[in-house]
C-alpha cells in the first residue's frame, strides 16, 4: 500500500486473517492515532501522506536510541574504522 491508498475494510481483514473484527478495529484505530491513516467519511479509510517518512523516522529513532549503542561499542572494541565499515556495504 502506498500513499492515498485505501486500508481493505475491517470485514475482509478479519476474514482474511480468521481474527476477530474488533481486533482489526483496534489496529486501525491505532493506525488513526499514529496519524498514519485517516477516515473519510463513507469512503473508509486512507493512508495519509507522509505515513511512510512518519515511520521510518520511528525505526530511525527506535535504532539509535535501542540498536546503535551495542553496535558503535562493538565496533569500538574491534578497532574498526569508517574506512573497514564502507568497504563492506
Amino acid at each position: 500500500l502506498k500513499e492515498g491508498d485505501p486500508l481493505p475494510s475491517v470485514r475482509n481483514v478479519a476474514a482474511e486473517y480468521r481474527i476477530n473484527p474488533i481486533t482489526v478495529l483496534k489496529g486501525y484505530q491505532q493506525l488513526v492515532e499514529e496519524q498514519l491513516v485517516e477516515t473519510k467519511r463513507g469512503l473508509g479509510m486512507f493512508i495519509k501522506p507522509g505515513a511512510r517518512n512518519r515511520l521510518l523516522e520511528g525505526e530511525r529513532q527506535k535504532f539509535l536510541a535501542d540498536q546503535w549503542p551495542r553496535v558503535y561499542a562493538t565496533i569500538q572494541r574491534l578497532g574498526l574504522t569508517p574506512q573497514d565499515l564502507l568497504e563492506r556495504r
